[in-house]
Parts: C-alpha cells; sequence; structure tokens
C-alpha cells in the first residue's frame, strides 16, 4: 500500500487509540482508557472517534485507506475493532489494512524501527498469568510470531536471543523482575512506549497489502474467558 490519508485505530487492550496520518504524518491522535474499575467503551465511541479522525483530514472522501489492529488482546476488543472496520471499509469502499497490534507497539519503542537498531520485545498482559508478545528485529522484521505464554516461558525463550530487546507493553510491566532476570531491558514505568499508539498502525499499514473486509480476521492465539468456563462446566457434569 502507498503512503496516502490513513484512519487507524486499535481496540486489543482497554485503551482506544485512534489516529490520521497523512503520507506518514501525524495529522490526528486520539486516546482513551476506562476509569478504574470500568469497562473498556469501546463499542460506544470507537466509531465517534474514527469519524472525528476523518474529519481531521477533509472527511472520508479524503481517507485512502482503513488500518486496524487485529490483536492479539482482548477478545471483545478486538472483536469490535475489526468488526468497525469491516464495515467502514466495505461502506465507503476503502483499503482495510490488518496490523498486528504487537508490531504497532514494537514500533513505539525508540520511536520507529531502524536497521541499526535494538531488538524489541512487545509484551501485553493477557491475564490469567500469561503475556501475548512477539519480537523484532530493529529494522521491524519479525523475529517472533506472536504467541502467548507465561512468564517463565518468555524467560526460556529470551535465554535464547543474543541481544538483548528493548521491551515494553503493559505485561513486561507486570512481569518487570522476570523478564528482566532473563535479560530484558524493560523501559521506565512512565514511558509512553509501554501504549499502542494509532499513528505507529497507520505507518506500517503502509507496508500492509490491502486486504478484502471479509478476509480481516483477528489474532485471538487462545480461546475467550466464556468459551474457557462453558468447557469447565461441561466437564464438572460429565460422569
Amino acid at each position: 500500500m502507498t503512503a496516502g490519508t490513513i484512519v487507524g485505530f486499535d481496540t486489543s487492550t482497554p485503551r482506544l487509540t485512534v489516529a490520521a496520518t497523512v503520507r506518514g504524518e501525524p495529522a490526528f491522535e486520539r486516546a482513551q482508557a476506562p476509569p478504574e474499575g470500568e469497562r473498556p467503551g469501546h463499542a460506544r465511541e470507537l466509531l465517534g472517534a474514527a469519524e472525528e479522525a476523518a474529519e481531521a483530514v477533509g472527511g472520508w472522501r479524503a481517507v485512502d485507506a482503513i488500518a486496524v489492529g487485529i490483536g492479539p488482546g482482548s477478545y471483545t476488543g478486538l472483536r469490535i475493532g475489526v468488526a468497525t472496520a469491516r464495515g467502514l471499509a466495505q461502506g465507503l469502499a476503502l483499503s482495510l489494512a490488518p496490523v498486528v497490534s504487537l508490531m504497532a507497539l514494537a514500533r513505539g519503542i525508540g520511536d520507529g524501527f531502524d536497521d541499526r537498531g535494538e531488538p524489541r520485545f512487545a509484551v501485553l498482559d493477557a491475564r490469567r498469568g500469561q503475556v501475548f508478545a512477539a519480537l523484532y528485529a530493529g529494522s521491524g522484521a519479525e523475529l517472533w510470531q506472536p504467541f502467548v505464554a507465561t512468564p517463565e516461558e518468555v524467560a526460556e525463550r529470551l535465554a535464547t536471543v543474543d541481544h538483548a530487546p528493548l521491551t515494553a507493553g503493559d505485561g513486561s510491566l507486570r512481569f518487570r523482575s522476570q523478564l528482566e532476570a532473563a535479560g530484558a531491558k524493560v523501559l521506565a514505568d512512565g514511558d509512553e512506549a509501554h501504549l499502542i499508539s494509532a499513528r505507529h498502525l497507520c505507518v506500517l499499514a503502509e507496508r500492509v497489502a490491502p486486504s478484502e473486509p471479509a478476509d480481516v480476521e483477528p489474532i485471538y492465539l487462545r480461546p475467550p474467558d466464556a468459551e474457557l468456563w462453558r468447557e469447565q462446566q461441561r466437564r464438572q457434569r460429565s460422569p
């Protein structure tokens, strides 16, 4: 996909992030996290934020493509984000670019990829004592595909890496001690690189071949909590 005007959003975490770029330069960005103790508001906030991003660059007629974060991450959040992106792309006859949310997170570590940079390790809190993670070269090339694992399993994988990776994401904050003991360089707690930014999503979308809306699927990596609960109940009822 060539550089143009792109509206992008990511709903893989409780924090909604929406942005618009014009030829790779940021033109609009908005992020909103739910108040502590409340559920994410993606279902009621996403469409309005996307409309606001489009208006900032001249309206949907000026937009060339939509970029959407496809995870891994929250099951419900991803379902809302991908469904919204599909609907907008189809209804407005726009190109749709699926971007791995972990890659967008990794691009924010050091605020960009370059061939001389250290590896970037993107780590999101997956709950249940696990993380979603992926490793990228300094150039942005994927070294480890997205996976779900416990911190102990991640530490075992890190032992095979030659160069200590720069590491960010809320999962790296939650399990900082385990990851640092394994050699990861976790950024300071307040660093903005721990948060996915939709502007990185938009820039990465320029590298992605456009997809048909019906072909864009979220990366879940594991079943949702409700499905696991049903399976547990089924087993308990079995003789």
